[in-house]
């Protein structure tokens, strides 16, 4: 006892000295066409540093102490930007990057006082962005940047609350679009869902973000193929200037990354930069050890190299890539829950891999930018359900096939006094192969490929100094796939408004039409006569209404009031299920694998409120209430409320920052009663351990409401060097019982033998389980 007494003495101890001594932090600022900023005012906030950028737009503070400050930013005919909750830590300080926008009123003084909150004239509402401290410590998502998005506002929780799926406003799960540094990835989750788009855990690696944004609504001409969200994330660079490790340690995986200089020789800094890691998972041992039947086995990596040719040129290679194995083995004394798994769960093999390679180059009029992104996207996906799964016999469904996508973005800013005008082009070559077996429909094999572009371009402008933003944008999509589709038929224009009214007051509006391709499981699907059974299929249609007013409180702190109203046509539909394919695509499963119909009909409609406190005086929060309705045609064309029609969605998230850093955050999902579509036990009974579904019967049941709590308590120590963050992690503090989709098994005797003639039986799955997580972050 006494041993540990003086341990703990001495971290303190030392901690206090490292504190004293201070560490250094640098950043750069960024303006129009994000040239550097020469002479650009940095205060760090609570403190008497103030400085100014050098010809380059780099600032440095020195002997800085370890906590965490907010950082003001200022220059003539910009905004005053503030970035809140920087971390000052003895080790593993990235460097900062502050991108100013434009504003037609001078700067008098250093702070303004106005809102600090950062906004967005393309996007003027329904837009969240997070910052990787803020990421980093949220509660509950054990480091996965996916699943803290889902507590973003109007985002519900899946069913069970286990899965990264982004089901906005009572969209489906596959509506959203995920962008990495510009480039497109359709693969973010390991044991992601063929067809859509999510799954438990997310791949990418916290250590690399900057920061990521949500839009619900309003999404930039550039980005093609959202139906209800785009989900953007920025990647830092690599230290120029020496080596770092970051290392974490969570109760099922661990991560180390690594960056520094490459070529970096004698010079002070390096134009050549690295930033890689490697994951690791080792939920399949755990499980083993405490007894249950699956095995959920993953690696994955992420990678950028990044060069500076000239001040006017960038060129960066990005890679990021899983390993997937998820495998079943029987164990002894196995609840009927557990069991009910290892008889029903599939054999799930997946390799997915992203690589881009992306030339920025800025003009030297410093009148534009442009941006060029050459990129391969590969997904391989094995998902085979067995009769026998303990001795794999007995194929049910066997699903083996591979995605390749090579792509090509153009993208240009140009910047005419008041103007800003970006225009460009997309095109890719899609390859898809399949082999399916279906004891129910048979078997089939495809392979197709083609061609699919792109044009965008937008506007975007302020008027009467400032008060009023305007932005319109429009952009074509064809391919040389679909009959029935053609340039013209895809023309999707959008607009969007934002007029300040005063005493911080501020009203917005946007509209606009989208259009996606349906999933490569849908149009590679043929039939028994081998026939591509759905190339005559359209796009996906959503027009998104959206207004409302936003109230800025101070200089940190904003409340919104929306409306919105997404409406739906050329839904894909199932011949087979009768049902929209909104309805499907949450759960472990092949999304699309059929034939449809794109006749189906959609809406959702609704209001949301929030509130944002970014950091100050130590505390942060985010609240909001959204009430919606989600309703899906199917093949009878009526309107039925959808599997994510819960009404209702709550979410708060807030966080304290003691002295001697400590911290405690908090994070509360809410979501009301939510439909799900029941078992039809006789075809189940005659057909398992295949589960068959009634869909006749959506929307007469429902699940119980979701309502979870999670705490997060961290401890920060800043030694000579090293950094170490210890944490722990409380997910559903309150023992909440999480609703669950009625599971059915076979009736068994004492002898676990299966009661001849077989009966049916609904099991326990009910889950109202503290699950408490310790882990640690270590750079050095």
């Amino acid at each position: 006892m006494k041993k540990t007494i003086w341990v703990l003495f001495a971290l303190f101890s030392l901690q206090a000295v490292v504190a004293q001594q201070g560490v250094v932090l640098t950043g750069i600022v960024k303006g129009k066409a994000e040239s550097p900023l020469l002479g650009a005012t940095v205060l760090l906030e609570g403190t008497e540093y103030v400085t100014t950028t050098d010809e380059n737009g780099v600032f440095k503070f020195e002997q800085v102490v370890p906590k965490t400050y907010n950082l003001t930013v200022s220059f003539d005919g910009y905004e005053t930007q503030t970035v809140f909750n920087v971390i000052v830590k003895s080790a593993g300080n990235a460097e900062l990057t502050i991108n100013l926008v434009e504003s037609a009123q001078e700067l008098t003084e250093v702070v303004i006082k106005r809102s600090k909150l950062k906004r967005s004239k393309e996007t003027p509402l329904s837009i969240q962005s997070l910052s990787a401290v803020e990421i980093a410590n949220y509660p509950g998502s054990n480091n996965d940047v996916v699943r803290v998005a889902q507590s973003l506002p109007g985002i519900s929780p899946s069913p069970g609350g286990f899965r990264n799926d982004l089901i906005i406003r009572g969209g489906a799960p596959n509506e959203t679009v995920y962008y990495l540094d510009g480039m497109e990835i359709p693969t973010i989750n390991h044991f992601s869902t063929q067809g859509s788009s999510g799954g438990p855990v997310g791949i990418l690696n916290v250590s690399f973000i900057d920061d990521v944004t949500l839009s619900t609504s309003a999404f930039g001409s550039q980005y093609d193929n959202p139906l209800s969200g785009v989900l953007q994330f920025k990647q830092r660079t690599g230290s120029a200037t020496s080596y770092k490790t970051n290392f974490r340690l969570s109760a099922s995986e661990a991560a180390a990354t690594f960056e520094g200089p490459l070529f970096k020789g004698n010079k002070e800094k390096s134009n050549t930069t690295f930033l890689a890691s490697v994951r690791r998972s080792y939920l399949q041992f755990l499980f083993e050890f405490i007894g249950l039947p699956i095995r959920p086995n993953y690696w994955d990596y992420q990678y950028k190299i990044n060069h500076k040719i000239d001040a006017y040129n960038d060129i960066s290679l990005i890679g990021v890539g899983s390993i997937d194995e998820f495998s079943l083995e029987a164990s002894n004394d196995l609840t009927p829950s557990e069991r009910a798994v290892l008889e029903q769960s599939p054999y799930i093999e997946q390799r997915s891999n992203a690589i881009g390679l992306t030339w920025k180059r800025r003009f030297k009029n410093n009148l534009g930018n442009a941006q060029t992104t050459i990129s391969n996207n590969y997904f391989k996906n094995s998902f085979v359900n067995y009769e026998d799964t303990v001795n794999r016999e007995g194929i049910i469904f066997s699903n083996e096939a591979e995605e390749i996508e090579t792509k090509m973005r153009q993208e240009f800013t140009y910047y005419f006094d008041k103007v800003k005008v970006t225009t460009g082009f997309n095109g890719q070559f899609s390859s898809y192969n399949n082999n399916t077996i279906d004891s129910n429909t048979g078997t089939y094999s495809t392979s197709i490929d083609f061609f699919k572009y792109g044009f965008f371009a937008n506007a975007s402008s302020s008027f009467f100094d400032d008060r009023v933003d305007f932005s319109a944008g429009f952009r074509f999509d064809d391919d040389t796939f679909l009959d029935r589709v053609s340039l013209l038929e895809t023309f999707s224009p959008r607009v969007a408004l934002s007029v300040k009214l005063g005493q911080g007051y501020r009203f917005n509006a946007s509209v606009g039409s989208y259009y996606k391709i349906l999933p490569y499981t849908i149009l590679g699907f043929r039939d028994q006569n081998g026939e591509l059974a759905n190339k005559n299929g359209n796009y996906t249609n959503s027009t998104h209404y959206v207004a409302g007013f936003e109230k800025a409180i101070g200089e940190a702190s904003k409340l919104t009031v929306e409306g919105f109203y997404k409406k739906y046509r050329d839904y894909p539909v199932s011949l087979e299920d009768g049902v929209s394919l909104a309805n499907k695509g949450g759960g472990f499963e092949v999304l699309g694998n059929e034939a449809i119909a794109t006749n189906g009909r959609g809406r959702t409609y609704g209001a949301e409120v929030m509130f944002q406190q970014k950091f100050v005086k130590n505390f942060f929060a985010i609240a909001s209430y959204t009430f919606f309705y989600s309703e899906f045609s199917g093949v009878a064309n009526q309107y039925l409320p959808s599997v994510w029609d819960s009404r209702h969605l709550f979410s708060l998230t807030a966080g304290y920052k003691f002295k001697k850093n400590w911290e405690v955050s908090l994070r509360n999902r809410f979501a009301g009663r939510t439909p799900y579509v029941p078992v039809d036990q006789q075809q189940t009974l005659a057909a398992y351990p295949e589960i068959i579904l009634d869909y006749n019967a959506l929307g007469t049941r429902k699940l119980g409401v979701f309502n979870q709590l999670d705490v997060r308590v961290d401890k920060k120590w800043n030694f000579k060097k090293v950094a170490l963050d210890v944490f722990v992690d409380f997910e559903n503090l309150l023992a909440q019982r999480i609703p669950q989709i009625p599971q059915f098994g076979l009736l068994r005797d004492e002898n676990d033998a299966v009661v001849s003639p077989r009966q049916l039986i609904q099991v326990d799955n009910s889950n109202n389980t503290i699950i408490p997580t310790v882990g640690l972050v270590l750079d050095f």
